[in-house]
């Protein structure tokens, strides 16, 4: 008899799985079509693809919260079968959500013993429970106290405890969805230390990531999918980014962004000392200040929740100033409605596009004139005049490119990076003299991004003054020409894009270092 390997925590470690000819049919959509993966031990293997491409579905599927229409699993040669998330763990499967699964206000000890027997019932056992996890700690590096409530620990801290929870389940397979998706980049590089430890200890590790150098640089094996269909798998090693944006999309795609120097022009958005809480009175903004000049982008960066939500809108006039000014162009607009601030000049893309961007029953052509449909040439009285709303909608969709089956489509009905562009489109057909550009990339694939980025510089060499928030630093560090910093509701600091660095980001984004004014 073959004696099974062991990893270092004493479980048994997957030496192979595979999943072949996987196929998951949803209403009108092949969601997955015969897609083959296979993932050895001491790997980490990273699955590449768009929004929409099958990643999800695929690793559902593996961790029993769906069932292919066709296919089969194989652990270790043999066929196995997944029914649920409980027979995924007791196979050693485990996974690491992108939103955390944890209770705040618990200890460490108390989320990993959450949903488990305890040895000792009726009576817990969290001793014993502490004990495990301090092994697996010194393990694997991880540098977390048991004792710790989970609100109290940094963003990168309780990513360590999701993992600390799916070791302990027994998880010699770990499959990572978008972990570095809201950590700084010294967390990032602490988290990938941590991986590569584990699979150097004989774990399989399967990573979901759209962030092309992260896949390159630290995992083995690549493999993509496209429109649900396996498009290939390949070594990581000697590949390149343009390699796999290509592979990802079909086409060739441009990844570089030339921002061209510029001499910013006069103040177009002044804020000063803006201070603002939520309903509970807790400070969400303290004492913020910057300006956004005319042909200039200034970034926004942080670890999501810091702030950022809240001064996109309070300088779109959907959260209310406690203290603190907010100037247009020379024009207090600290007190004005949203629609007098678009009245001024301003023009906001939103964070949630499905929930504050468009109306996803109405129309393209509907979705392309919100806001300024009571306005002339939309209009006249009460009277919507079609004929030019049909003809804007033409211009707008051929400018930006949106591909939709007409303009009397439904939004809902378009991907997310064709409503993103419809977004930007009608945003940006006001002729604003400021934009606040709210993740306009989140969850766009690789071509829309690209898009949307040459328009925002488009606009930038024009003139238009931007700020852009976002949680993709590279996003930040193509685009901006200044960045400013936020953690906690504060500004850690503002700098010049090109006189920083990511280890100087990183620092601020932790709210370890501070750069006066």
């Amino acid at each position: 008899m073959t004696e099974k390997k062991l990893l270092p925590s004493g479980l048994p470690r997957i030496e192979s799985l595979e999943m072949r000819g996987i196929t998951k049919r949803f209403p009108g959509v092949l969601a997955n079509d015969h897609v083959d993966l296979t993932v050895t031990a001491g790997q980490i293997h990273a699955l590449l693809g768009e929004n929409g491409a099958g990643k999800s579905t695929l690793m559902k599927i593996l961790y029993g919260l769906y069932q292919p229409d066709e296919g089969e699993i194989y652990l270790n040669g043999e066929r196995i079968h997944i029914h649920s998330p409980a027979d995924s763990i007791r196979y050693g499967i485990g996974m690491i959500h992108q939103h955390f699964m944890l209770v705040d206000n618990l200890t460490v000890t108390e989320n990993v013993a959450l949903g488990l027997r305890s040895s000792r019932e009726p009576l817990l056992d969290l001793d014993r429970v502490k004990e495990r996890i301090l092994m697996l700690v010194d393990t694997y590096g991880l540098e977390i106290d048991p004792d710790a409530t989970i609100s109290h620990l940094a963003v990168g801290q309780q990513q360590r405890v999701e993992i600390i929870k799916a070791l302990y389940r027994g998880a010699a397979l770990l499959v990572l969805d978008e972990p570095t998706a809201v950590l700084t980049p010294q967390e990032v590089e602490d988290l990938f230390a941590i991986f590569k430890q584990m699979a150097a200890d004989g774990h399989a590790l399967i990573f979901i990531s759209h962030k092309l150098h992260e896949i390159i640089d630290h995992t083995h094996y690549v493999t993509v999918l496209r429109d649900g269909k396996l498009i290939g798998t390949r070594p990581t090693a000697g590949a390149t980014k343009k390699d796999l944006a290509t592979m990802m999309v079909g086409r060739p795609v441009s990844l570089e962004r030339y921002r061209p120097p510029m001499e910013p022009g006069d103040v177009r958005l002044r804020i000063e000392g803006v201070t603002a809480v939520d309903r509970n009175g807790h400070p969400v903004l303290k004492d913020v200040s910057f300006d956004v000049r005319s042909g200039e982008i200034v970034g926004v960066a942080g670890v999501s929740g810091n702030g950022q939500r809240q001064l996109a809108e309070t300088i779109a006039g959907l959260w209310r100033v406690k203290t603190g000014h907010i100037s247009l162009d020379g024009n207090d607009v600290t007190h004005l409605s949203p629609a007098q601030r678009i009245e001024v000049g301003l023009s906001y893309i939103p964070e949630e596009r499905m929930h504050d961007g468009v109306i996803k029953e109405f129309s393209v052509a509907e979705n392309l004139i919100l806001q300024d449909h009571i306005r002339a040439p939309f209009s006249n009285g009460i009277f919507l005049n079609f004929r030019t709303i049909a003809e804007h909608a033409r211009q707008m969709i051929h400018d930006f490119n949106i591909k939709t089956p007409s303009q009397e489509t439904r939004i809902k009905n378009l991907s997310g990076g064709n409503i993103q562009k419809l977004i930007l489109a009608r945003e940006l057909s006001r002729k604003p003299r400021v934009l606040i550009a709210a993740q306009p990339t989140r969850g766009v694939d690789i071509g829309a991004t690209e898009y949307i980025h040459a328009q925002l510089l488009k606009q930038r060499s024009e003139g238009l003054a931007t700020v852009l928030i976002s949680e993709d630093l590279d996003e930040i560090r193509a685009l901006s020409d200044r960045i400013v910093v936020m953690f906690g509701g504060e500004i850690m600091g503002i700098v010049n894009n090109d006189d920083t660095t990511i280890e100087e980001l990183g620092l601020m984004m932790a709210g370890e270092k501070r750069i006066p004014a």
